[in-house]
């Protein structure tokens, strides 16, 4: 049988990936006049993005301005050093800083379906350094309602967890949710999410919120401009003339298409959580892909194909970690608010306590498999909570009071006692140091300061606190039993190492010159962040940002450069 001959098709760019940063740097392009294709491995679209919480971290971002939030230009750049160091270029952190706001009001000048709102409150994840605002710069993109987009509204790719249909609520409504059954505020934003659900279904209305309303948002004003998105078409490989990058090979529904690129590719296919055999190769042991909630497509196919050509890799140790709890069914259960909440710890295979737990939770994983290496097991660790934290927060998706599903007992990844020292044995660590851990913690919680770690002394361990214990809203006693120990594993939202980049989203060589006609955003680069996260939405607004950065490069380049 002879080989079956491939089409052929000619755009100014091409994009491959459709989460936040491939969306974004298509939509740029074809707002400064450059015609462009998007092309998507899987059969739906928003990646990664759309089975996040949506969060978007861009500092004096018009939201923002609007919402009088006291950022500056100087104060943002001492703070993403103070996070960052000099793990990343200076160059790479300040084109992050300077086009952030440029973006925003530029994509939101030409589309009315780029609607954001402020995350008042939702503290930046270090604010205690110089530069760090307590208050928070994080912004989520507004609820939209999924009947504009059409039969395309079933295309989305689908999050880890979705509530009943009708439901949606913003990462400010989460926060307040957690607490129902603490304080009126909780009551009264479950009784304003339950009338809209109400609202919602008598008047035929699709709510989308977090991440499925970012990536329909972006996916409307695609549309609008009349960008072609081509679905089930994944990359083979990228084609290069004299060491420039001149288009892509590619598959549309299952037949060969080769892409020809005038300008550009953009590569934003997101990272390779789920490559089992990448992960043995550059992460610390043990690894697993079921711990992750990244979207399955994500092998590294562009990672891979950028590095054929040879493209530098950098940060591939390295995630967007966060201790979750494996799930049965599925997707694991990723704990944001959980470990800030009094009256739970985490511990380790010797029954001792060994971080603060209310921290950014890639600062908690890195801070897992960093103790690993002792050889005191840290991953899995312990969650240790009792029955009255039980009844009072959420947890796994299970209202307070209400049973956990009896799967996560039978799987094992649950264990309960009437006894610490029993609740020990099951777990397999020593009864008296678990006891001890316990009483002490205890002792800090009457006393409101944890002495070991300091949980709770910043803004941001505090955001998902009680604000009715006082006078240290993430401490309370483990006291009441029965006692709980939940298996915590290192989850990721995704991995954060890839093709280097530099301050144009140009991919660079080992000896960093620029590989011609080819760019890079979102998780299929090495993340401006470097090995810390700056606050909430510090995946995806720097995706935006330096997919927006690539399609002007692009659009900027003379034609006898491109």
């Amino acid at each position: 049988m002879s080989e079956q001959k491939a089409t052929e098709a000619a755009y100014d760019v091409v994009v491959v990936g459709s989460g936040a940063a491939g969306m974004t740097a298509a939509l740029t392009a074809a707002y400064r006049g450059l015609s462009v294709v998007l092309i998507e491995k899987s059969r739906s679209f928003g990646g990664s993005t759309a089975r996040s919480g949506g969060g978007v971290w861009i500092p004096n971002n018009p939201v923002l301005v609007r919402e009088g939030v006291p950022d500056s230009p100087d104060l943002a750049r001492v703070y993403l050093k103070s996070v960052v160091g000099d793990r990343v270029p200076q160059a790479k952190q300040d084109a992050f800083l300077d086009n952030g706001p440029r973006m925003m009001t530029y994509l939101s000048g030409r589309t009315p379906h780029l609607e954001f709102v402020y995350d008042r409150g939702y503290s930046d994840y270090h604010p205690e350094l110089p530069g760090g605002l307590a208050q928070g710069r994080s912004i989520e993109p507004a609820i939209v309602d999924g009947r504009l987009l059409g039969d395309d509204l079933a295309l989305i790719n689908q999050p880890t967890m979705s509530g009943p249909k009708g439901i949606a609520f913003t990462v400010s409504d989460f926060h307040d949710l957690n607490m129902i059954a603490r304080t009126w505020k909780g009551k009264r934003t479950a009784m304003k999410v339950g009338a809209k659900a109400v609202a919602n279904k008598l008047r035929g209305r699709l709510p989308l919120s977090l991440g499925k309303a970012l990536v329909a948002r972006l996916w409307l004003a695609l549309r609008d401009a009349g960008v072609p998105v081509w679905l089930n078409t994944p990359l083979t490989e990228l084609i290069t003339e004299d060491g420039a990058v001149v288009g892509v090979r590619a598959e549309r529904d299952g037949a060969p298409i080769v892409l020809r690129a005038r300008r550009g590719v953009v590569l934003a296919a997101g990272g390779f959580e789920h490559n089992l055999e990448m992960r043995k190769q550059f992460f610390a042991e043990p690894v697993s892909t079921e711990w992750t909630v990244g979207a399955t497509e994500n092998v590294g196919d562009g990672i891979r194909a950028g590095e054929e050509i040879g493209a530098a890799l950098d940060l591939m140790d390295d995630a967007w970690w966060g201790p979750s709890v494996r799930n049965p069914d599925g997707p694991p259960f990723f704990c944001l608010a959980e470990r800030s909440q009094p009256g739970a710890i985490m511990v380790n295979d010797a029954g001792l306590r060994f971080t603060n737990e209310s921290a950014s939770y890639v600062d908690v994983v890195h801070t897992m498999y960093e103790r690993h290496e002792s050889g005191i097991g840290h991953v899995p660790a312990h969650f240790i909570m009792d029955q009255r934290f039980r009844d009072r927060y959420l947890f796994l998706g299970t209202f307070p009071k209400q049973p956990i599903p009896q799967k996560y007992f039978d799987a094992g990844i649950i264990k309960k006692a009437d006894t610490l020292a029993e609740l020990a044995e099951k777990i397999g660590v020593p009864a008296d140091a678990l006891s001890a851990t316990v009483q002490r913690f205890n002792g800090f919680a009457l006393a409101g300061r944890d002495e070991d770690f300091h949980r709770g002394e910043s803004a941001y361990d505090r955001y998902y606190g009680d604000p009715t214990v006082t006078p240290n809203p993430c401490l309370a006693p483990i006291e009441k039993p029965p006692f709980y120990a939940v298996e915590m594993v290192p989850g990721d939202l995704g991995t954060k190492g890839g093709l280097v980049t530099d301050e144009h989203s140009r991919v660079l060589r080992a000896d960093g010159a620029p590989i011609a006609g080819l760019y890079a955003a979102g998780n299929n680069s090495a993340a401006v962040m470097g090995n810390s996260y700056a606050g909430a939405g510090a995946t995806i607004g720097p995706a935006m940002v330096f997919g927006y950065i690539a399609a002007n490069h692009l659009a900027d380049l003379d034609q006898d450069e491109a």
